[in-house]
């Protein structure tokens, strides 16, 4: 399938969204301090993923098959973020669910 990688991390970024918003709810999207560790990790990934996947010498390798071959910035593939989107806000989420009681049992 044409575009795997891309199709794979969509979907991870919308059912992480449709995690919070439907099932867990805590709010984390409202905070300010979400969006800023947002745009840290992403910083990082732009500086370390720009390295590992600069396409003048790269040190990881996309089939060309797995991915849509939209890259920005430097060479980085849009599927990338997608994934450090949902893998960083997925473990948040899962972090403030577990820190707060449920108010079902109360």
């Amino acid at each position: 399938m044409d575009g795997e990688y891309l199709v794979a991390a969509a979907v991870a970024a919308v059912l992480t969204v449709l995690v919070e918003l439907l099932v867990l709810r805590t709010g984390l999207f409202r905070r300010k301090a979400y969006w800023t560790t947002m745009a840290i990790v992403f910083a990082f990934q732009v500086a370390v993923d720009g390295w590992l996947t600069k396409l003048h010498a790269p040190v990881v390798r996309y089939a060309d098959w797995a991915i849509s071959g939209v890259r920005a910035p430097w060479d980085i593939p849009v599927e990338d973020f997608l994934f450090g989107f949902s893998m960083v806000t997925l473990t948040l989420l899962l972090w403030e669910r577990t820190r707060r009681p449920s108010r079902e049992g109360s």
